[in-house]
Protein backbone atom coordinates (compact mmCIF):
# COMPACT_ATOMS: atom_id res chain seq x y z
CA UNK A 1 0.00 0.00 0.00
CA UNK A 2 1.63 3.11 -1.04
CA UNK A 3 2.02 5.88 1.56
CA UNK A 4 4.60 8.50 2.49
CA UNK A 5 6.07 10.19 5.74
CA UNK A 6 5.55 14.08 4.37
CA UNK A 7 2.89 16.16 5.23
CA UNK A 8 0.65 18.48 3.42
CA UNK A 9 0.43 16.58 0.13
CA UNK A 10 -2.34 18.14 -2.16
CA UNK A 11 -2.76 20.68 -4.55
CA UNK A 12 0.23 22.86 -5.23
CA UNK A 13 2.52 19.83 -3.52
CA UNK A 14 5.55 19.41 -5.51
CA UNK A 15 6.27 15.58 -6.73
CA UNK A 16 9.58 14.01 -7.92
CA UNK A 17 10.14 11.94 -10.75
CA UNK A 18 12.52 9.11 -8.97
CA UNK A 19 11.73 5.34 -8.37
CA UNK A 20 12.85 5.81 -4.45
CA UNK A 21 10.32 8.61 -4.17
CA UNK A 22 7.75 5.87 -6.05
CA UNK A 23 5.39 5.82 -3.01
CA UNK A 24 5.94 9.50 -1.68
CA UNK A 25 4.58 10.05 -5.64
CA UNK A 26 1.57 7.90 -5.23
CA UNK A 27 0.56 9.20 -2.17
CA UNK A 28 0.53 12.74 -3.56
CA UNK A 29 -1.83 11.49 -6.42
CA UNK A 30 -3.65 9.43 -3.42
CA UNK A 31 -4.80 12.86 -1.83
CA UNK A 32 -5.67 14.97 -5.23
CA UNK A 33 -8.41 11.80 -5.99
CA UNK A 34 -9.11 12.18 -1.84
CA UNK A 35 -9.94 15.50 -2.65
CA UNK A 36 -11.47 15.68 -5.99
CA UNK A 37 -14.34 13.58 -4.29
CA UNK A 38 -16.91 11.92 -6.96
CA UNK A 39 -15.88 14.71 -9.59
CA UNK A 40 -12.67 12.63 -9.95
CA UNK A 41 -9.53 14.87 -11.41
CA UNK A 42 -7.83 13.76 -14.74
CA UNK A 43 -4.92 12.45 -15.55
CA UNK A 44 -3.20 15.79 -17.05
CA UNK A 45 -4.52 17.37 -13.54
CA UNK A 46 -2.71 15.07 -11.90
CA UNK A 47 0.74 16.27 -13.84
CA UNK A 48 0.35 19.58 -13.16
CA UNK A 49 -0.89 19.84 -9.65
CA UNK A 50 1.96 17.28 -8.18
CA UNK A 51 4.64 18.67 -10.90
CA UNK A 52 5.23 14.65 -12.32
CA UNK A 53 5.69 14.43 -15.49
CA UNK A 54 2.50 12.43 -17.56
CA UNK A 55 4.39 9.25 -18.06
CA UNK A 56 4.79 9.15 -14.32
CA UNK A 57 1.28 10.00 -13.60
CA UNK A 58 -0.19 7.18 -15.69
CA UNK A 59 2.29 4.63 -14.58
CA UNK A 60 0.98 5.24 -10.93
CA UNK A 61 -2.57 5.69 -11.59
CA UNK A 62 -2.42 2.32 -13.70
CA UNK A 63 -1.12 0.56 -10.27
CA UNK A 64 -3.78 2.51 -8.07
CA UNK A 65 -6.44 0.91 -10.76
CA UNK A 66 -4.51 -2.59 -10.75
CA UNK A 67 -4.87 -2.23 -6.87
CA UNK A 68 -8.50 -1.22 -6.41
CA UNK A 69 -7.58 2.30 -5.14
CA UNK A 70 -8.85 3.98 -8.39
CA UNK A 71 -11.41 3.89 -11.02
CA UNK A 72 -12.78 5.76 -14.02
CA UNK A 73 -15.46 8.29 -13.14
CA UNK A 74 -16.31 9.06 -16.98
CA UNK A 75 -15.30 11.86 -18.89
CA UNK A 76 -14.97 15.63 -19.03
CA UNK A 77 -14.63 18.07 -21.92
CA UNK A 78 -11.33 19.59 -23.09
CA UNK A 79 -10.62 22.91 -24.48
CA UNK A 80 -8.96 20.84 -27.19
CA UNK A 81 -8.96 17.31 -28.72
CA UNK A 82 -11.07 14.15 -27.60
CA UNK A 83 -12.57 14.60 -23.53
CA UNK A 84 -10.60 13.51 -20.53
CA UNK A 85 -11.03 10.62 -19.09
CA UNK A 86 -11.25 11.33 -14.49
CA UNK A 87 -10.52 8.87 -11.97
CA UNK A 88 -11.38 8.60 -8.83
CA UNK A 89 -11.00 7.22 -5.50
CA UNK A 90 -12.69 3.90 -4.04
CA UNK A 91 -13.80 4.99 -0.57
CA UNK A 92 -14.35 1.30 0.22
CA UNK A 93 -11.20 0.17 -1.32
CA UNK A 94 -10.09 0.14 2.19
CA UNK A 95 -11.05 0.93 6.01
CA UNK A 96 -9.10 1.66 9.49
CA UNK A 97 -10.97 1.59 12.60
CA UNK A 98 -10.55 4.88 15.10
CA UNK A 99 -10.92 4.42 18.77
CA UNK A 100 -11.43 6.57 21.65
CA UNK A 101 -10.67 5.63 25.17
CA UNK A 102 -12.05 8.19 27.57
CA UNK A 103 -12.21 8.35 31.08
CA UNK A 104 -15.56 6.94 31.32
CA UNK A 105 -17.00 6.08 27.68
CA UNK A 106 -15.55 4.40 24.63
CA UNK A 107 -16.18 5.47 21.25
CA UNK A 108 -15.17 3.11 17.93
CA UNK A 109 -15.69 4.25 14.09
CA UNK A 110 -15.25 2.53 10.94
CA UNK A 111 -13.59 4.42 8.43
CA UNK A 112 -13.24 4.09 4.72
CA UNK A 113 -10.70 5.55 2.74
CA UNK A 114 -11.85 9.27 2.83
CA UNK A 115 -12.55 9.22 6.37
CA UNK A 116 -16.29 8.55 6.22
CA UNK A 117 -17.75 7.08 9.11
CA UNK A 118 -19.65 3.39 7.96
CA UNK A 119 -20.07 1.70 11.06
CA UNK A 120 -19.98 3.17 14.84
CA UNK A 121 -20.14 1.65 18.58
CA UNK A 122 -19.87 2.97 21.96
CA UNK A 123 -20.11 1.70 25.27
CA UNK A 124 -19.00 2.52 29.17
CA UNK A 125 -15.68 2.58 30.05
CA UNK A 126 -13.77 2.74 33.41
CA UNK A 127 -10.39 3.67 32.79
CA UNK A 128 -9.61 2.83 36.27
CA UNK A 129 -10.81 -0.89 35.73
CA UNK A 130 -6.87 -1.92 35.06
CA UNK A 131 -5.12 -2.45 31.97
CA UNK A 132 -6.07 -6.30 31.42
CA UNK A 133 -9.89 -5.42 31.78
CA UNK A 134 -9.69 -2.03 29.62
CA UNK A 135 -8.11 -3.62 26.61
CA UNK A 136 -10.47 -6.63 26.60
CA UNK A 137 -13.48 -4.86 26.58
CA UNK A 138 -11.96 -2.32 23.98
CA UNK A 139 -10.91 -5.02 21.82
CA UNK A 140 -14.25 -7.05 22.37
CA UNK A 141 -15.77 -3.59 20.87
CA UNK A 142 -12.96 -3.21 17.92
CA UNK A 143 -14.09 -6.97 16.84
CA UNK A 144 -17.54 -6.26 17.07
CA UNK A 145 -17.35 -3.22 14.90
CA UNK A 146 -15.33 -5.05 12.50
CA UNK A 147 -17.63 -7.98 11.30
CA UNK A 148 -15.58 -9.57 9.05
CA UNK A 149 -13.70 -6.17 7.49
CA UNK A 150 -10.02 -6.30 7.64
CA UNK A 151 -8.97 -3.09 8.28
CA UNK A 152 -5.39 -1.19 7.52
CA UNK A 153 -5.16 -1.19 11.62
CA UNK A 154 -6.43 0.46 14.48
CA UNK A 155 -6.19 4.24 15.66
CA UNK A 156 -6.97 4.26 19.09
CA UNK A 157 -6.69 8.23 21.02
CA UNK A 158 -7.16 8.97 24.74
CA UNK A 159 -5.95 11.25 27.39
CA UNK A 160 -1.86 11.73 27.65
CA UNK A 161 0.88 11.99 28.65
CA UNK A 162 1.84 9.60 25.98
CA UNK A 163 4.46 8.27 23.91
CA UNK A 164 3.49 8.51 20.60
CA UNK A 165 6.03 6.71 18.89
CA UNK A 166 6.11 3.44 21.12
CA UNK A 167 2.60 3.59 21.88
CA UNK A 168 3.39 3.51 25.77
CA UNK A 169 1.25 5.44 28.01
CA UNK A 170 2.98 7.41 30.95
CA UNK A 171 0.79 9.00 34.27
CA UNK A 172 -2.40 10.12 32.79
CA UNK A 173 -3.85 12.61 35.05
CA UNK A 174 -6.10 10.73 37.62
CA UNK A 175 -4.68 7.29 36.66
CA UNK A 176 -1.20 6.75 37.79
CA UNK A 177 -1.64 3.30 37.17
CA UNK A 178 -1.07 3.16 33.71
CA UNK A 179 2.43 4.46 33.73
CA UNK A 180 4.61 2.82 31.54
CA UNK A 181 1.76 0.30 30.08
CA UNK A 182 2.56 -0.67 26.34
CA UNK A 183 -1.30 -0.25 25.06
CA UNK A 184 -0.07 0.13 21.45
CA UNK A 185 1.66 -4.02 21.80
CA UNK A 186 -1.22 -5.03 24.13
CA UNK A 187 -3.72 -4.16 21.43
CA UNK A 188 -2.18 -5.35 18.65
CA UNK A 189 -1.43 -8.25 20.40
CA UNK A 190 -4.81 -8.84 20.90
CA UNK A 191 -6.29 -8.34 18.04
CA UNK A 192 -3.80 -9.64 15.41
CA UNK A 193 -4.16 -5.51 13.71
CA UNK A 194 -1.72 -2.89 13.49
CA UNK A 195 -2.44 -0.25 16.39
CA UNK A 196 -1.16 3.58 16.33
CA UNK A 197 -1.47 5.46 19.70
CA UNK A 198 -1.52 9.32 20.28
CA UNK A 199 -3.47 11.44 22.21
CA UNK A 200 -6.98 12.35 21.74
CA UNK A 201 -6.40 16.10 21.26
CA UNK A 202 -3.80 14.85 18.42
CA UNK A 203 -5.56 13.01 17.25
CA UNK A 204 -8.87 15.26 16.76
CA UNK A 205 -6.61 17.73 15.69
CA UNK A 206 -5.02 15.72 12.66
CA UNK A 207 -8.88 14.56 11.32
CA UNK A 208 -9.71 18.61 11.11
CA UNK A 209 -6.26 19.17 9.44
CA UNK A 210 -6.96 16.09 6.99
CA UNK A 211 -10.84 17.05 6.47
CA UNK A 212 -12.25 19.90 4.33
CA UNK A 213 -14.58 21.16 6.53
CA UNK A 214 -12.35 23.39 8.13
CA UNK A 215 -9.59 25.27 6.68
CA UNK A 216 -7.36 28.05 8.77
CA UNK A 217 -6.79 31.17 7.18
CA UNK A 218 -4.18 31.98 5.16
CA UNK A 219 -1.99 33.79 7.34
CA UNK A 220 0.47 30.96 7.74
CA UNK A 221 2.10 28.89 4.78
CA UNK A 222 1.60 25.44 4.29
CA UNK A 223 -1.66 25.19 4.87
CA UNK A 224 -2.22 27.07 8.32
CA UNK A 225 -2.08 27.06 11.84
CA UNK A 226 -4.77 26.17 14.60
CA UNK A 227 -5.20 25.10 18.24
CA UNK A 228 -7.79 22.28 19.11
CA UNK A 229 -8.98 22.73 22.75
CA UNK A 230 -10.88 19.43 24.13
CA UNK A 231 -12.76 20.21 27.08
CA UNK A 232 -14.66 16.86 28.10
CA UNK A 233 -13.97 14.82 31.59
CA UNK A 234 -10.07 16.61 30.93
CA UNK A 235 -8.65 19.15 29.32
CA UNK A 236 -6.40 19.37 26.59
CA UNK A 237 -4.99 20.64 22.93
CA UNK A 238 -4.10 19.26 19.77
CA UNK A 239 -1.52 21.88 17.74
CA UNK A 240 -1.56 22.11 14.04
CA UNK A 241 1.58 24.10 13.28
CA UNK A 242 1.81 25.36 9.36
CA UNK A 243 -1.00 22.19 8.64
CA UNK A 244 1.02 19.45 10.80
CA UNK A 245 0.23 17.84 13.69
CA UNK A 246 2.92 19.19 16.72
CA UNK A 247 3.44 16.76 18.89
CA UNK A 248 6.81 17.51 20.09
CA UNK A 249 9.82 15.67 20.61
CA UNK A 250 8.28 13.37 23.28
CA UNK A 251 4.93 13.76 22.51
CA UNK A 252 4.26 16.57 25.18
CA UNK A 253 3.00 19.42 23.62
CA UNK A 254 -0.92 20.39 24.02
CA UNK A 255 -0.92 19.48 27.66
CA UNK A 256 -2.52 22.81 27.74
CA UNK A 257 -4.71 21.53 30.59
CA UNK A 258 -2.00 21.66 33.60
CA UNK A 259 -1.00 25.51 33.05
CA UNK A 260 -1.23 26.95 35.99
CA UNK A 261 -2.80 30.17 35.76
CA UNK A 262 -3.72 30.64 39.93
CA UNK A 263 -1.18 29.93 42.19
CA UNK A 264 -3.09 29.91 44.99
CA UNK A 265 -6.19 27.76 43.25
CA UNK A 266 -7.64 24.44 43.82
CA UNK A 267 -5.63 21.53 43.50
CA UNK A 268 -5.79 19.40 40.50
CA UNK A 269 -4.95 15.59 39.69
CA UNK A 270 -1.85 16.61 38.62
CA UNK A 271 -0.87 17.26 41.81
CA UNK A 272 -0.33 21.12 40.98
CA UNK A 273 -2.38 23.68 41.83
CA UNK A 274 -4.77 26.38 39.70
CA UNK A 275 -4.17 24.46 36.64
CA UNK A 276 -6.51 25.68 33.99
CA UNK A 277 -7.98 22.06 33.80
CA UNK A 278 -9.42 21.79 37.31
CA UNK A 279 -10.55 25.59 37.34
CA UNK A 280 -12.56 24.77 34.09
CA UNK A 281 -13.98 21.63 35.84
CA UNK A 282 -14.97 23.07 39.07
CA UNK A 283 -16.55 26.09 37.24
CA UNK A 284 -18.85 23.85 35.34
CA UNK A 285 -19.60 21.59 38.17
CA UNK A 286 -21.03 24.55 39.74
CA UNK A 287 -23.15 25.16 37.21
CA UNK A 288 -20.94 28.28 35.87
CA UNK A 289 -20.19 27.73 32.45
CA UNK A 290 -20.01 31.84 31.56
CA UNK A 291 -17.15 31.11 33.90
CA UNK A 292 -15.24 28.32 32.45
CA UNK A 293 -15.82 29.77 29.18
CA UNK A 294 -13.79 33.26 30.56
CA UNK A 295 -11.33 30.70 32.11
CA UNK A 296 -10.91 28.41 29.05
CA UNK A 297 -10.74 32.23 26.84
CA UNK A 298 -7.81 32.79 29.22
CA UNK A 299 -5.85 29.75 28.15
CA UNK A 300 -6.40 30.38 24.11
CA UNK A 301 -5.18 33.65 24.68
CA UNK A 302 -2.01 32.15 26.02
CA UNK A 303 -1.62 29.81 22.87
CA UNK A 304 -2.67 32.41 20.34
CA UNK A 305 0.08 34.92 22.07
CA UNK A 306 2.75 32.32 22.24
CA UNK A 307 1.91 30.70 18.95
CA UNK A 308 0.49 33.41 16.74
CA UNK A 309 -2.23 30.65 15.60
CA UNK A 310 -4.42 31.66 12.59
CA UNK A 311 -8.05 29.84 14.55
CA UNK A 312 -9.46 28.09 18.10
CA UNK A 313 -11.37 25.45 17.80
CA UNK A 314 -13.41 23.63 20.86
CA UNK A 315 -14.90 20.31 20.78
CA UNK A 316 -15.45 17.75 23.65
CA UNK A 317 -18.52 17.48 25.46
CA UNK A 318 -18.56 19.68 28.02
CA UNK A 319 -18.65 22.51 24.87
CA UNK A 320 -21.13 20.64 23.14
CA UNK A 321 -23.16 20.34 25.90
CA UNK A 322 -23.10 24.66 25.80
CA UNK A 323 -21.61 25.39 22.24
CA UNK A 324 -22.77 29.05 22.58
CA UNK A 325 -21.58 29.97 25.88
CA UNK A 326 -17.95 29.06 25.35
CA UNK A 327 -17.99 30.13 22.17
CA UNK A 328 -19.05 33.82 23.48
CA UNK A 329 -16.99 33.45 26.31
CA UNK A 330 -13.95 32.52 24.29
CA UNK A 331 -14.25 34.60 21.60
CA UNK A 332 -14.80 37.93 24.35
CA UNK A 333 -11.58 37.46 25.39
CA UNK A 334 -9.84 36.41 22.53
CA UNK A 335 -11.32 40.05 21.27
CA UNK A 336 -10.44 42.23 24.14
CA UNK A 337 -6.96 40.49 23.72
CA UNK A 338 -6.50 41.74 20.15
CA UNK A 339 -8.33 44.94 21.05
CA UNK A 340 -4.92 45.74 23.88
CA UNK A 341 -2.86 44.86 21.15
CA UNK A 342 -4.34 46.53 17.98
CA UNK A 343 -3.20 44.07 15.87
CA UNK A 344 -6.37 44.03 14.12
CA UNK A 345 -9.26 41.70 14.18
CA UNK A 346 -9.37 38.83 16.73
CA UNK A 347 -8.40 35.34 15.92
CA UNK A 348 -11.96 33.59 15.16
CA UNK A 349 -13.05 30.93 16.86
CA UNK A 350 -15.27 27.97 16.21
CA UNK A 351 -16.99 24.72 17.13
CA UNK A 352 -14.73 21.81 15.82
CA UNK A 353 -16.32 19.65 13.07
CA UNK A 354 -16.84 15.74 14.12
CA UNK A 355 -19.15 16.42 17.09
CA UNK A 356 -19.14 13.64 19.75
CA UNK A 357 -16.79 11.64 17.41
CA UNK A 358 -14.66 13.60 16.51
CA UNK A 359 -12.26 12.20 18.51
CA UNK A 360 -12.63 8.16 16.89
CA UNK A 361 -12.66 9.91 13.35
CA UNK A 362 -9.30 11.73 14.07
CA UNK A 363 -8.01 8.23 15.26
CA UNK A 364 -8.68 6.17 12.44
CA UNK A 365 -7.01 8.81 10.62
CA UNK A 366 -3.77 8.06 12.23
CA UNK A 367 -3.78 5.10 10.13
CA UNK A 368 -5.47 6.42 6.48
CA UNK A 369 -3.77 10.36 6.78
CA UNK A 370 0.12 8.78 6.01
CA UNK A 371 -1.63 6.59 3.17
CA UNK A 372 -2.34 10.44 1.44
CA UNK A 373 1.13 11.72 2.32
CA UNK A 374 -0.15 13.67 5.16
CA UNK A 375 -0.45 13.02 9.15
CA UNK A 376 3.14 13.07 10.22
CA UNK A 377 5.09 15.81 12.67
Amino acid sequence: MPGGPGAGAGAGAAGVNLPALRSHNAALVLDLLRTAGDFGISRLELAERTGLTPQAVSKITARLRADGLATEAGHRASTGGKPRTVLRLVPEAGHAAGLHLDRDELTVVLCDLTGAVVAERRAPLDLGAGADAVVEGAAAEVTALLDGVSPLGVGVALPGPLDHTLGVLHRVTGFPEWDGFALRDALAGRLGLPVVVDKDTNAAALGVAVGTGVRPGPGSAGGGSFAYLHLGTGLGAGLVIGGVVHRGARTGAGEFGHQVIQLDGPLCECGNRGCIEVLCLDAVGRGAVAEAARVLGAGAANLVGLLDIDLVLLGGRTVAAHEEVFLQGVGAVLAERARREGGGAAVPVRVAPGGARGVAEGAAQLLLAPLFGRGEG
